[in-house]
C-alpha cells in the first residue's frame, strides 16, 4: 500500500500524513511533522479520511478549508505490522505500521489518546535518529520544489 505525507501551510505550518487503506486515505495532521527520533512522541490530529487521487497533489487549495499551499514531502510503501486489518487497528486505536519512503523509514505507531487526538512515535530501529528534524527537508520529494515556490505558481 502506498502511504504520502503532504507539508501544508494552512493556519499554521503541518504534515498530513496518510495512509491507504479501505479504499481511501486515512489521515491526520501532524502539527511539529514526524520524526525519526524515538524518544519524540508528536501529536497527530485523526481528520477526514481523503480520496486516493489526492495522493500526489502538489499545489494551492482554495476555499475555506484547507486553503494554503501543499507538497508531496514525502512518498512511499508501507505495511501493517501485528495485524492483518489496519482498518480495525484504526477503529481500535493503535496501529502499528512499516514505512519505506524518501525520507521517513523504519517501524512506527498510532496511538489513539482521545476520539481526534493519536501520538505518532517512531521505534527505535535501525532506521531511528536522535534529533531528527524534518524542517532540515523542506523540497518536496514529487517537484524538487518548496512551500514557498508552490504557493508562488
Amino acid at each position: 500500500m502506498r502511504f504520502v505525507v503532504h507539508r501544508h501551510r494552512a493556519r499554521r505550518l503541518h504534515y498530513d500524513l496518510r495512509l491507504e487503506m479501505g479504499g481511501v486515505l486515512a489521515s491526520w495532521a501532524v502539527p511539529k511533522g514526524p520524526t525519526l527520533d524515538p524518544a519524540v512522541r508528536v501529536l497527530a490530529v485523526h481528520v477526514d479520511d481523503h480520496d486516493l487521487d489526492y495522493y500526489d497533489f502538489e499545489g494551492v487549495i482554495g476555499g475555506d478549508y484547507g486553503r494554503g499551499d501543499a507538497i508531496v514531502w514525502d512518498w512511499g510503501s508501507w505495511a501493517a505490522a501485528k495485524t492483518p486489518d489496519p482498518v480495525r487497528a484504526v477503529a481500535d486505536g493503535e496501529l502499528h505500521f512499516d514505512l519505506w519512503g524518501e525520507k521517513l523509514a523504519g517501524r512506527f505507531v498510532l496511538v489513539r489518546r482521545d476520539p481526534k487526538n493519536w501520538l505518532l512515535i517512531h521505534k527505535n530501529d535501525e532506521h531511528a535518529v536522535r534529533g531528527w528534524d524534518p524542517e532540515t527537508l523542506p523540497r518536496s520529494v514529487k517537484t524538487g520544489r518548496t512551500n514557498e515556490e508552490v504557493a508562488a505558481g
